[in-house]
């Protein structure tokens, strides 16, 4: 008897008990896939909240073309029998792109409220999941409750997280599916409806052609970085509720800080208005806008303890980016140079530009050249060599070498056409042409700086003894030391640098 029932405990524990385990498995993996099965039924308010913005018109400055355009959007939203009447059909998408920190958002949060629509916002990157049809999902849902409550504006950023191309690798992945929702529902609705899309992106070149065609996001506006006027404009707004002091010259701050956006100018505001906290001062002066500037362009002051031979040859080297600022006459106009440490450089200089420049002949570009070399051609003509100091002033010229032959047909050889890098048609030849002639390029503008440095090592001498005694030179310091040093002659005329230079180790 005993053995019969320890023959049966056998028989189960090797037979009925790894099946009995297997099925657990199966029936918990069923009931796994059952909960994610029903994950795609998401509240669209998870995905994007339906808001009345309160930016207004006001708070939006710098970007006047492109908010003419939008105007007709608030327009179309606020009457549209006007234009229906006409036969006419306002854009279903509008999509904004540029640089990040421009005021795309900004823009889209101002036309919804100046239009009275609700406001649906949403980042790209939440329809975008790993679940099969969970973004797709979310994008019909979006689209259905904003047409429940038009007027309605939906307001896609980063677009380029779904919008970007297809693979067609001939297998249907998740983010396929998602853009291709996207676009049925861009197609799935009439201008009558009030409903517009508006979406913003970092890189046009990488979205789908399918998303810009003609009734999709059919207008395409760029936001691009603010003039002199519009930065000025942009200063006006970010310090309009902070107590400025009768020295702060808003033109003045917005010619230094030419080429940053207006996140940038917005944070440069707020970091004036906490070094006047600092001091616990009642207004911001001009001394925080330029020490927001450098803080926000050059980085956080550092404390870096260097040997007075790695003083020696910093001084040299920042006074050599002054004095030949000088020397290219106003096309550099130097600021301020100073071998105080910020960020990653050890000393640095800035340049002011007397305006926005948007067109540079070649002459102009081989001055930059010179200028950004002095570093590294001052302490070869003082001390005989050179050191890994100038890494960023030769990024600098590699880049500004590389557009010239490039892109721009400013070589010697070739002056009609581009020699791109995506230009794989290019025979061996020619792209050893190519890198010659960048090299010849960067090559005579090193030796013209030595020349220069050279021909005037007096007046460098001296910009080098006094940044040493006082670490910190001003314009007028600078002018004054270099009374009697005349300008080169150069064909060039006068050009300005587009932002404030701030460079690697040891600095600009």
């Amino acid at each position: 008897m005993v053995g019969h029932w320890f023959h049966w405990l056998s028989d189960f524990a090797t037979t009925w008990l790894p099946l009995a385990f297997f099925g657990i498995l199966i029936l918990t993996a069923w009931l796994l896939f059952k909960t994610v099965g029903m994950m795609p039924r998401v509240r669209p308010s998870a995905i994007a909240s339906r808001s009345r913005s309160q930016v207004t018109w006001s708070d939006v400055a710098g970007v006047e073309e492109v908010r003419a355009e939008l105007m007709e959007v608030v327009d179309f939203l606020r009457d549209p029998k006007r234009f229906q009447r006409l036969g006419a059909k306002v854009p279903k998408g509008l999509l904004l792109y540029g640089p990040p920190g421009t005021g795309k958002t900004l823009l889209a949060k101002a036309v919804a409220h100046e239009s009275g629509a609700n406001f649906y916002s949403a980042s790209a990157s939440s329809f975008v999941e790993m679940f099969a049809g969970l973004g797709a999902a979310r994008i019909r849902k979006l689209f259905a409750e904003a047409r429940k409550h038009a007027p309605a504006i939906v307001f896609i950023d980063e677009l380029d997280a779904v919008g970007a191309q297809r693979s067609g690798h001939g297998f249907n992945r998740e983010q396929d599916q998602t853009l291709n929702q996207l676009l049925v529902e861009l197609d799935g609705f009439e201008g009558a409806e009030q409903v517009v899309v508006m979406g913003a992106s970092n890189r046009i070149q990488d979205l789908d052609p399918a998303l810009l065609r003609p009734g999709r996001f059919d207008r395409q506006m760029l936001v691009p970085p603010p003039d002199l006027s519009g930065r000025e404009a942009i200063l006006g707004v970010h310090t309009r509720s902070k107590p400025l002091g009768p020295d702060v010259d808003l033109n003045q701050v917005a010619r230094q800080t030419s080429g940053l956006t207006g996140a940038e100018l917005a944070n440069i505001c707020n970091e004036a208005a906490i070094f006047a906290g600092r001091r616990s001062d009642a207004y911001v002066t001009q001394r925080d806008f330029d020490n927001a500037i450098e803080r926000v362009v050059a980085g956080l002051q550092q404390k870096k303890v260097l040997t007075e031979k790695e003083r020696r040859i910093l001084a040299f080297h920042e006074g050599g980016h002054a004095l030949m600022a000088h020397l290219m006459g106003s096309a550099m106009e130097l600021q301020k140079v100073t071998i105080v440490s910020r960020g990653e450089a050890l000393g640095y200089a800035f340049y002011l530009p007397e305006e926005d420049r948007y067109l540079h002949t070649k002459e102009e570009l081989i001055d930059r050249m010179v200028v950004a070399l002095a570093g590294r051609a001052a302490e070869e003509v003082v001390f005989g060599r050179v050191t890994n100091g100038a890494a960023n002033d030769l990024e600098k010229v590699t880049d500004i070498a590389r557009s010239m032959v490039f892109e721009w047909g400013m070589s010697e050889s070739v002056s009609s056409r581009t020699l791109r890098a995506d230009n794989y048609a290019l025979s061996e030849e020619t792209k050893r042409l190519r890198d010659s002639e960048q090299a010849l390029l960067t090559d005579t503008a090193y030796t013209e700086a030595l020349r220069l440095l050279k021909k005037h090592r007096v007046p460098l001498d001296r910009l080098a003894t006094a940044l040493l005694e006082r670490e910190t030179l001003m314009r007028d310091e600078v002018v004054a030391m270099l009374a009697g040093v005349e300008a080169e002659s150069r064909a060039s005329e006068s050009v300005g640098v587009p932002r404030a230079v701030a460079a690697g180790q040891p600095g600009s």
